[in-house]
């Protein structure tokens, strides 16, 4: 591995999508990482277009990962997590509150076999509280955060944002507080102790929501008029061969986009020269850029956009996304070739380029695909680790 976390092993208990994304974003930048599963496998194995156990989005957030799958209610499965936690730099799981304790396995059983460890617990809602017990995927959290609220029709009835939202804001910020505790641990020192992390997909949602979803509850004392929504504000614009996005935040972003538009006297409009005036004055510019929208392809919008500067962008299908010019030319798409059975998988790169190039994406494993592997380095003999598959300990 070459990229900056190289060296650092993770171990991944985590299944679904908030902690295997937050373990693939760190694989991605170096970091050697363990998936561990339990003999049925991460339900996400199961869904979506699929090719033998890996599907596309298993697969999309599993990427470069080694393959264990373990008994875990087996005490000689503990065994075996155990000395391997007792090799790591940090372990990431997002079971139910209490679930890991009932195996033997909390954070201070963790703690003990490794002192050094960063132990990183995603949740729903937290590890107490009211809600505790609650089963959570994705689209509670956008109920509960405000997301859903966020995203009204036009009669004012809430709605999800159609992707796992909440699930993947909460996987960036555990990347970025694992990174963040790493990196205090290696300042501190080789005596210095590792540490606990929670990370309740609630409090993530919530904090992703809040600059401009919750912007007219901020104030607290004396508070301001407030603003229209800022999501009211947000459409898409019809354009002679599907829908572009545009934005004129600012003044000089407003007169780019009217020279686009060959219609420089809507900028010269006193009611139409601040943000405030804009947004007070919509419904009288509003229609005239969408008429002279409509009149022009995707193609001479963009054209326009580019000469002048302007904010926008086609809006692009998503079987064409891969073949979008700019998407092209970053070279985001890559084929992973993960072997018979399966052949070549379309990826998105790692979105962050460091100065010196990371290693090439890697496959997901199968379930269990590295087991033997793994338990060889941890110095488990030939005889003890077919023992642990004869017992159906070790699988895959």
């Amino acid at each position: 591995m070459s990229g900056p976390l190289a060296g650092f092993r993770i171990v991944d208990c985590s299944q679904i999508v908030s902690g295997p994304m937050a373990c693939t974003m760190l694989g991605d930048q170096g970091a050697e990482v363990i998936k561990v599963e339990s003999p049925g496998g991460d339900p996400v194995r199961g869904l979506g277009p699929r090719k033998t156990d890996l599907s596309s989005m298993f697969i999309a957030v599993n990427r470069g990962k080694q393959g264990l799958c373990l008994d875990l209610k087996s005490p000689d499965g503990v065994a075996v997590l155990e000395r391997l936690v007792a090799t790591a730099d940090v372990l990431v799981e997002n079971f139910r509150p209490g679930v890991l304790a009932r195996l033997g396995l909390d954070w201070e059983r963790m703690q003990a076999l490794n002192p050094r460890l960063i132990y990183c617990s995603i949740t729903g809602f937290g590890q107490d509280g009211p809600y505790q017990n609650v089963r959570v995927y994705d689209p509670v959290i956008q109920a509960v955060s405000g997301i859903a609220a966020s995203q009204v029709d036009k009669e004012g009835t809430p709605g999800l944002v159609r992707h796992l939202v909440a699930d993947k804001v909460t996987a960036l910020t555990a990347a970025q507080a694992i990174t963040a505790a790493l990196l205090r641990r290696e300042r501190a020192g080789a005596d210095a102790p590792g540490e606990r992390i929670e990370v309740a997909m609630l409090d993530a949602a919530i904090a992703f929501n809040w600059p401009e979803g919750m912007y007219n509850y901020s104030f607290m004392d004396d508070a301001p008029a407030t603003w229209p929504e800022y999501g009211a504000q947000m459409r898409l614009w019809k354009a002679a061969d599907g829908q572009v996005a545009i934005g004129a935040l600012q003044d000089a972003e407003f007169v780019a986009l009217t020279r686009s538009l060959g219609r420089e006297d809507l900028a010269q409009d006193e009611r139409f020269r601040s943000s405030a005036g804009r947004i007070k004055h919509q419904r009288e510019w509003a229609p005239q850029v969408s008429a002279e929208i409509a009149r022009r392809t995707r193609a001479e919008l963009m054209a326009g956009f580019v000469e002048q500067g302007a904010v926008g962008g086609p809006v692009v299908h998503l079987a064409d996304v891969p073949h979008d010019a700019q998407v092209q030319h970053n070279g985001i798409c890559v084929a992973v070739d993960h072997g018979p059975g399966v052949g070549r998988v379309q990826q998105a790169r790692p979105p962050a380029r460091f100065g010196s190039a990371l290693d090439p994406v890697g496959p997901a494993p199968h379930l269990g695909e590295h087991g033997r592997q793994i338990l060889a380095a941890l110095g488990y003999d030939a005889a003890a680790i077919a023992a642990l598959v004869d017992k159906g300990v070790l699988k895959g």
